[in-house]
Parts: structure tokens; sequence; C-alpha cells
């Protein structure tokens, strides 16, 4: 373990006292240091009360700690550690267990590396397929990215290890990151882009919570009270530390008082400096600052209960190198998604004639560029798993590049692969997104493949038909012409150090694919939601689309998409039958019978969707709202039990500020996607009371649909039929009259000569209904 977490005697002290008692003891320039970086990756200690520095480092999806004598950022040389799949793929495998296994494994290296805290995981919403750091994140839909977010923070934790639940809030870009504002209403503010952020943090409490670069309406997050306490702290409790994305501080003081605790990285005293100014100027209450050392001092506190003994890194420093290892294979294995598999071209059998085409078969892409380049322990290829295989059963496998590392091809290099696609039953063609088009830092120009891949595509395809696309890329392409083209198409993503075997397992049947799409890939860039508002212009992007994110725009519209969301193929075929739902004081509770009527094993993700005819307030076609994945041997049955939170099936209504579960019928869909829904129940669902109080500047609409103001004034205006001149009697006989009026507000209309009641009698039967509501 390095030097900042040493079990010594002065740090072991450190658990003996309160941290509120320990801060008391600090000089204002010790509180002051507690809340900024002693570096790069560790915080400051204080040796006069014992308080060690502890260290804190880049994830999600590996551990990557920086040498002692690598660069600045470590960005060249990391120690070795398990590189498993990043998000993207490990969204598609739907599957919370597994998550939290690889969540596990994270902790063992961690502790073995004397990490207290890793950066990790980063759950923002996939607002634009263009969003450079898309392979760093879950899913476009809040529930899929809440429930497995959960599971990787519970997997971590448990082993003492901290999470930093990233980036808090709305970072859906790479484009002027530093300081661009995400303009956002406050229903997909709250339904869609925090909803996320709140399971994890009310279920798991992260022992930290990483505020992102950007502005949230226009206040940086670091200094947004709102956000950071309002929110954070007061609605959801969440009791860690606060710490800065690395270089996301404008201003500290503001940032502290605001429920920021720590900057990172270190900013060499002078925001230091800063903070003591301010208290002794009188700009900073001492007892905020207190606040904020509290919070430091609780989160070392954390980290030195739960330090283990270890001393070194592998098989020695207290986890399987080769565990970790097949566990990265599994869990590649089980984020794979068979997108397109006509005629069966797929599984291969061990023995088949095949040729390989593409250099990402030889040279895997299998993780993104930016701050979580992992040093992998080891790297499996495609190419050498699947020779593993078929040499298993003496067949031999030739191999073409097509293509350079860069993407780009020559006559030359489609001439070898041509040959070799055509004395092969079938090809298995690697194509993909270059890595110096996929980072951290910049966005997407397009969703296109390469287009010296795509020319590589159409000769092979012209020179052997059975060819299947093996796909490697951190966020979705364009599918469009390419599935016109070839019988069957495998998205591999970026599936981490074992991806390779996990890839040759899948196109042989060892494993059978179960991964499903977290995030639609559309027809083309134009269709997608934020294609209006993306990246923005002059430091603001406005979220224009509002709630229609993801699945939700395309099915609202109506559009043709290339593969939906939820959407994946197995080697077998799952049946569903006798659907039912129960409604509870919790949520809706639905159980389905799921057969698997193929001939293999495998697993399917049932998913819940759900929608409200009538509702008062827009929303979705339909909204996922829990799914389950189950295992099946080959012809099993299965009573699958999905359980729907209430606190899921709630709006944010912006009349009150809070959520509400609207009173109705719902339709509850069950299926294996958003557009393949395969059995469908309705639940009445009792609403909450929304307790808006009505006003004079309350419509007649709102207040005939009150149950104690309504049938009053349906009875006062309902007096005459109109032949007498009433202007109410012709209000009430014309039906076309009364719908125009009904966003009248009462106030005005009681003034309108002819009406039955005045304002004085209006104020009276609001205060009635009011006092009665």
């Amino acid at each position: 373990m390095t030097d900042t977490l040493n079990p010594t005697d002065a740090a072991a002290s450190v658990l003996d006292r309160p941290a509120a008692e320990i801060v008391a003891d600090l000089t204002l320039e010790e509180k002051a240091s507690l809340t900024s970086g002693a570096d790069f990756w560790t915080t400051k200690p204080v040796e006069r009360v014992g308080l060690p520095a502890i260290m804190l480092t880049d994830g999600p999806h590996g551990v990557r700690k920086q040498r002692e004598d690598s660069d600045h950022l470590g960005l060249a040389d990391s120690v070795p550690a398990t590189c498993f799949p990043p998000a993207v793929a490990l969204g598609s495998s739907f599957d919370p267990g597994l998550l939290e296994r690889v969540g596990i494994a994270l902790g063992e290296e961690s502790q073995a590396e004397g990490v207290a805290v890793l950066l990790g995981p980063g759950i923002n919403i996939k607002r634009s397929p263009l969003c450079g750091r898309n392979f760093e994140y879950l899913s476009e839909d809040p529930i899929v990215s809440g429930v497995l977010g959960s599971a990787l923070v519970r997997g971590l934790q448990s082993q003492g290890v901290g999470a930093s639940l990233k980036h808090f809030a709305a970072n859906n870009q790479e484009s002027d990151r530093m300081r661009v504002s995400a303009d956002i209403d406050p229903r997909p503010l709250r339904e869609i882009y925090l909803r996320g952020f709140q399971r994890v943090v009310e279920s798991e409490q992260p022992w930290t919570v990483m505020c992102s670069y950007n502005r949230l309406n226009g206040v940086y997050t670091s200094e947004d009270p709102w956000l950071l306490n309002s929110v954070l702290r007061d609605e959801w409790g969440f009791d860690g530390l606060v710490v800065s994305d690395w270089g996301a501080v404008n201003d500290r003081v503001t940032g502290v008082a605001a429920g920021l605790d720590l900057e990172m990285p270190a900013s060499q005293g002078r925001t230091d400096a800063e903070l003591v100014a301010a208290v002794r100027n009188g700009s900073l209450d001492e007892s905020v600052l207190d606040t904020a050392a509290r919070r430091a001092v609780e989160l070392v506190q954390k980290a030195v209960a739960g330090q283990r003994p270890s001393t070194g890194s592998g098989n020695e420093g207290g986890y399987d190198v080769d565990a970790h290892h097949a566990l990265a294979r599994e869990a590649a294995g089980a984020s794979i998604v068979l997108l397109k598999n006509e005629g069966a071209v797929l599984p291969l059998a061990r023995d088949a004639s095949v040729a390989v085409i593409g250099e990402l078969a030889r040279t895997p892409r299998y993780q993104g560029a930016g701050s979580s380049l992992i040093n992998p322990t080891r790297l499996d290829s495609a190419l050498d798993e699947i020779r593993v295989l078929a040499g298993a059963a003496g067949a031999e496998v030739p191999f073409a590049a097509g293509y350079g590392d860069d993407g780009e091809g020559s006559d030359e290099l489609t001439a070898e692969a041509v040959a070799a696609a055509s004395d092969a039953d079938t090809v298995l063609l690697f194509l993909g997104v270059p890595a110096a088009q996929e980072s951290e830092g910049f966005d997407r120009d397009d969703l296109e493949l390469p287009a010296a891949q795509l020319a590589l595509a159409e000769a092979i395809v012209a020179a052997n038909p059975r060819t299947v696309v093996v796909l490697s890329n951190g966020g979705v392409v364009r599918l469009s012409t390419l599935a016109e083209q070839v019988p069957a198409i495998v998205e591999g993503w970026l599936l981490g150090q074992a991806g390779g075997g996990a890839v040759a397992e899948v196109l042989y049947g060892v494993v059978n694919p179960s991964g499903r799409l977290a995030e639609t890939i559309p027809v083309r860039l134009a269709d997608s939601p934020a294609y209006l508002d993306f990246p923005g212009e002059h430091g603001h992007v406005r979220y224009g689309e509002g709630l229609f994110v993801g699945y939700r725009w395309y099915d609202a519209r109506e559009l043709e998409v290339s593969f939906p969301f939820g959407h994946g193929l197995s080697y077998t075929s799952f049946e569903y039958a006798d659907a039912s739902v129960v409604a509870a004081a919790d949520g809706v509770t639905v159980r389905i019978t799921v057969t698997n009527t193929g001939g293999r094993d495998g697993a399917e993700v049932v998913q819940v969707y759900t929608s409200l005819p009538g509702s008062t307030v827009t929303r979705a076609p339909r909204e996922l709202k829990g799914f389950a994945k189950v295992v099946l041997a080959a012809g099993e049955s299965r009573e699958v039990e999905v359980h729907v939170r209430r606190e899921d099936l709630a709006y944010w209504d912006t009349r009150v500020d809070r959520w509400l579960v609207e009173g109705g019928t719902y339709i509850v869909e069950i299926g294996a996607s958003s557009r393949d829904i395969r059995q469908t129940v309705s639940v009445a669902v009792d609403g909450d009371a929304a307790g808006i109080p009505l006003t004079m500047e309350s419509s007649i609409g709102e207040i005939l649909a009150h149950p104690v103001a309504g049938p009053i004034v349906q009875q006062a205006f309902a007096g005459g039929d109109g032949a007498d001149g009433s202007t109410a009697g012709a209000l009430m006989a014309d039906p076309s009259m009364f719908k125009m009026m009904a966003s009248f507000p009462i106030g005005r209309l009681a003034s309108f000569p002819g009406m039955p009641v005045g304002r004085e009698q209006v104020e009276q039967l609001l205060a009635v209904a009011n006092a009665q509501a």
C-alpha cells in the first residue's frame, strides 16, 4: 500500500474521535488545507492530529493509478490493472448482479494499490450519440443508469473503497465542456438527467459525488447551492463529500459556500489562501469551512476504516489477476449485442471455413481515450481467440488486415482481403471507429464508420455475401446501409482487455449472446433528438427536446430506427405468457412467465414499460420502469417478477416543485425492446394529492375539475340555456365556446356581464375549496 494510507498508530487514532472534534482542534489554515489536494491525486495530511492523506484515482472501468515516475497526469503510464468493459458495454448487459461483481473486483484492485476513492461510475445520460464520452456512460435511460450505477457503487464500496458518482450534473457533451451552460427545463432535468443520480445516492450513499465542469442553467455546478445542497443533500439525504472534477473549480470561495468540499487537483496553496482570507474578512462564515473540513475528515475516516493489509498488486496484493481477467471476459460476453442474424449465420461451427478480415480483429480497440485509459494486465485479440476455437477442430483461419490502425485502407489491402474472403464459406469482418475519433475532450463529428472500411465492406460482400460484421465502437454508428448488405451484425462496443475472447465465444456459440441495446441506433444522425440543439453556441446548449430523449423521442415521433432501445437477439427464442400486475403502496409488481422455446440455454432481458392514457401532463408513449435478466435452460419456463417502484411512476410537477404520482389506469407493456411488446396489462394506481391551491388565476377548466369547487360552479353556470341572453347560459350551451373558455382565468370571467357569480362570491368559493383540499 502507498505511503498515503499506512495503518500507523497516528492514522488509526483518527478513528477514535468524531470528525467535528478533530476539526475543532485545527487551525484556520489547516481546515482550509483539507479542502484541496496536495498534488494531482492525493489529499493533504495534517500530521499534527494524526490525519493521513488518501489517494483518489481515475476509474471507472479499471484502476488507473499512475506510477510514481510517470508523467504528470499518468496518462502515459499507470500500474497494470484489469481493464473491464467500459460502461458502453456494461450498460448493454442489463445485469445488476454482474456489475456488482465488477464493482467488487474494482474494489479489490483499489485496495491492493492503496486507492481510497475510485472515480466512477459515470451515469450521465446519452443525450446525443455524438458525445465523445458516451463510452463512459451506461444508457440513454435514467432507470437503466440508476439501477446499474447503484450496482457498481454497491460492489465497490463493499470492499472499503469509496465511489465517486459522476459527473453531477448534465455533463452530456465534451464541446466547450469547461464552460457551457446546459439549459434544461425542470421536468426533463428531474425526470431524465437527475433521476439516475437520485437513485444511486438514496440507495447506496456513495462516499463522494463529483461535480461536473459545465454550468447548469447558467450556474457552474461547482458553485450551485441549489444543486449541491438543496437537491443533493436536503432532498436526497447525501451525507458524503462533493469533490470537483479535476479543474472544475471556477471560484473556490463561492464553491465552498455552495457545498463543494474538495477541490482537485492541488492549486499550490493559492485557493487555500483565498478561503483563509475570506473567513478573516467576514465574506465566508468559518462554520461553512468547518463543514467542508469535517466532510474531508469523515472521508479519510472511511478510508482508514476500510483499508486492508495489502502490500502490492497482483496475486500477492489481494486480488487474483487470472480471476479478474476471467470476470472481464464474462462481463464482455454478457454485453455483446447480436443485432441481426438472418438465416442463422451464427453461431459458427468449430470446423467452419472462415476468414477474418479487419485490423481490429488483430489489434483490438478495447477502451476509450482520456482519463479512463487503463494499462491492462493482459490483452486478448479476437483473431487469436478465434484461431484457438477453430484450431481445436483442426480448422485454419486466414486473416487479412483490410485497413490500417487508423482505419484507412489501400487497393493492396482491399485486394488481399477480397482474396481471403472469396476462399471462405463465412467472412468475419471487423469494423469500427478509430481511437482518434472517440475520446474524452471532444465530440464526434458524425455517426459514420470510416469511408475506407465501408468501401472494404462493399467489396467483401460482393465477393462473399455470407459476411458477419463485428463492430468495435464507443458510441453508436450508422448501420442503415450496412444492415441491408450483410446477414449478421454483432455489436461489440469496447469490451475491455478480455473482449477478444468474449467475441470469439459468442461467434462460435460458446456464449449465447444476451446483451440488449441501452441506447437507440438511429437510421441517420438527423433523426436524433438533440440534432438541432447540439452542441449549442456562445456558451449555451438548449435541451430543446425536453423529456423526449432516446427511445422516447423515436417512439413519440414514430420514426424508423435501425435498431431500437432494448433490442438484442439470441441463439434461442423466448415466449412470454400470463402477464399480471398488482398495485401496492410501494409501486406495482409485474409477473410474467417466460419460456425458452429454443434448443440452447440462454438469457432474456424482460423489460417493463408504462404509459398513462389521458394524462394531464406531457408523456412519452412508453417509458422503461423496470427490467430483469433471467437465465433459462432450453425448454425451461419461469415466472419473472419485476417491481416498479412508486417513485419511478412519478413525474415532476412544476406547479408545486415536487414528485407526484398521477392517478389513473396505467398501461403496462412487457417486452423484449421498446418496439417488441409481447404482453400488455393495465393497473389502477392511486394518485398523490397535488395540493395546488385555487386562485383567481385558476382557469375555468381547473375550477370545474376541482372536487369541491367544480360542482358548485357547474350548477351555477348551468342555470340557463343562453336563450335569456346570459353569458353563463351561452357558455354552457355551446360546446365549442365552452372549450375555448376552459382556459380562461375565473377571476377575469367573473367580471363579465351576465355571470351568475361575482368576484366576491368567487373568492369565497375558492377559500372554501382550498380549506377542504
